[in-house]
């Protein structure tokens, strides 16, 4: 049997000898390939930053009046009524009607309410029948008289004639006299009857309140059936029944700061503007500055009168006075549309504006007007639209943006 043959199990070490050339190019090339691999990923990180948002400073497309170019001074205060009164009666009683509520316009001398008054109406129907009653003792008297006087007369002719004696005489006289007397009375007694009855009208006109001139309602303070006394100081009694006031005579009051009466005159004009309605601008003028300076806050109350009238503007509502160098002209009362300078750039020889919509900033293009205030009059955007405020070189149209963090 013959033997194997193991030279053929033997391993060829010559052929693959370690760190031979065979295994040193694929080491090379793999490196090479996670080299290229990391370069994609930082070029892709750098570019995925590029396109990334921008951090942006916005603010909003704001509405200014070119009449703060003529503003001295600015100063707050309360719309007021120069006439106001509180209507209440000289009488006492009980509240029988009333005629009006809240905003009811009211003429001079109108009914507005009226407290019960039986009593007095009787005693002013009294009143007249007394005078009456004098009238007709006055016209008594005057007959007495013409026929005291008829017979006066006949007596001196009878007395001349010696056909009655001289004491019949006297006792004509006497009686005549007498008459005519009575007569002085009696009309003193009529003056004195019409003195009552004038003040028992007096009496029941106390219980008509009556408006004291042209007005409109403000407030409403009692009801049918509360009891009114002149000074409210009863239980659960009520002094104002209403309070009216004069809608032509409004004005506003600020107080001023003593260290800029220099800027404030008499007959100044001024631009009014109520918070109730920021859009409204109404001409005043400086009516009256009180004179006296309020010591604890060291300010002047000035006056301000309204020299345009609106329907809408009502008493204690909060207004903003801004006392000007000038009056306003016609052509500068409208609003214009405006942006801080800072907003407005130079792109490819043209003035634009980034208006941010969407997280985008799109280009727009502006034409610039005066200078108004810190803001820059501007068209071809609207109030409300938010643009980029002091925009760098690198913002592109149509970038993507994000609001800077304070």
């Amino acid at each position: 049997m013959d033997s194997p043959d193991l030279s053929r199990l033997k391993i060829d070490r010559s052929a693959t000898p370690s760190g031979g050339h065979p295994r040193g190019p694929r080491r090379r090339w793999s490196r090479i390939a996670i080299a290229a691999i990391v370069a994609i990923g930082v070029a892709l990180a750098v570019a995925a930053r590029l396109r990334g948002p921008v951090s942006v400073e916005t603010v909003t497309v704001a509405t200014a009046y070119p009449s703060q170019n003529y503003t001295l001074l600015n100063a707050t205060g309360y719309v007021v009524a120069q006439r106001k009164a509180a209507l209440s009666s000289k009488a006492t009683g009980r509240l029988e009607w009333l005629g009006v509520l809240e905003g009811s316009p009211v003429k001079k001398d109108e009914l507005v309410a009226r407290l019960e008054n039986r009593d007095v109406s009787a005693a002013l129907r009294q009143a007249d029948a007394n005078i009456q009653v004098a009238r007709a003792n006055l016209e008594q008297g005057m007959a007495e008289l013409r026929d005291a006087g008829q017979a006066y007369r006949r007596s001196q002719e009878l007395l001349q004639q010696k056909y009655i004696s001289a004491a019949t005489h006297d006792a004509a006289q006497a009686r005549y006299n007498k008459a005519q007397a009575a007569i002085s009375g009696l009309r003193a007694a009529i003056a004195a009857a019409e003195a009552n009855r004038q003040a028992a009208q007096v009496a029941f006109d106390q219980t008509m309140i009556r408006a004291p001139f042209d007005g409109v309602v403000l407030t409403k303070n009692a009801n049918v059936g509360d009891n009114i006394t002149p000074f409210s100081s009863a239980t659960d009694s009520k002094g104002a029944v209403v309070t009216i006031a004069d809608m032509d005579t409004l004005e506003v009051e600020a107080d001023v700061s003593e260290s800029n009466l220099s800027k404030i005159s008499v007959g100044q004009a001024a631009e009014i503007q109520l918070d109730a309605f920021p859009d409204l601008r109404l001409a005043g003028v400086v009516s009256r500055m009180v004179p006296t300076v309020d010591r604890s806050k060291a300010t002047l109350l000035v006056k301000v009168r309204f020299v345009e009238r609106d329907p809408r503007v009502l008493p204690d509502m909060s207004a903003k006075i801004a006392f000007l160098s000038q009056p306003v002209p016609p052509q500068d009362r409208k609003p214009v549309t405006a942006v801080p300078a800072g907003a407005v750039v130079q792109r490819d020889g043209r003035k634009v504006v980034f208006v941010v919509k969407d997280d985008k900033a799109r280009q727009a293009g502006v034409q610039v007007g005066r200078k108004i205030g810190e803001l820059l009059e501007v068209s071809g955007i609207a109030a409300g639209d938010k643009v980029v405020l002091n925009p760098d070189d690198k913002l592109k149209d149509g970038g993507t943006v994000a609001p800077a963090k304070k």
